[in-house]
């Protein structure tokens, strides 16, 4: 089931993809700050969604976990929601926002008190198929071509 044929489009899914083919995975309230989120996040963008897995596999940090399950996510929510291949699927957008965060307090010396944050985040992964996604930036290189070329 394509974009196009959907009756009801989640406002998520509108400012995300649009009409466009493609899904995505969103993990919220992850206990990892967003700072850390984002290092893994970069890692992975524009990734094929096999390579992205083996990457995640082997990262050493915590939260390479949390991503590597939003991938096997987003990616199984394009084969059975648009019936894409997985084989194609690449890792277009990578969002990592910053959720609540709790305010905790230490006891310190002389009855003083320090405060804590554990921060959280929202994570969001977007796969688009492969063709769609060269399309785009073929189609985008053509307009800034005649951009350049018209201010000659």
């Amino acid at each position: 089931m394509s974009a196009a044929t959907r009756e009801s489009v989640s406002a998520r899914r509108e400012r995300l993809l649009g009409d466009e083919p493609g899904a995505f995975a969103v993990s919220r309230f992850v206990r990892v700050t967003a700072q850390k989120s984002r290092r893994i996040g970069d890692l992975i963008r524009g990734e094929s969604v096999e390579n992205a897995l083996n990457i995640l596999q082997f990262a050493p940090q915590a939260v390479a976990e949390v991503f590597y399950k939003l991938v096997d996510s987003a990616a199984a929510n394009a084969e059975s929601t648009e019936g894409l291949d997985r084989s194609t699927l690449i890792i277009t957008t990578v969002h990592v926002d910053e959720g609540p965060t709790m305010k905790r307090w230490r006891p310190r010396a002389k009855g003083a008190a320090n405060r804590i944050l554990k921060r959280s985040s929202h994570l969001t992964v977007v796969v688009q198929p492969a063709d769609f996604v060269q399309a785009k930036a073929e189609a985008a290189n053509i307009k800034n071509s005649k951009k350049k070329g018209g201010n000659r």
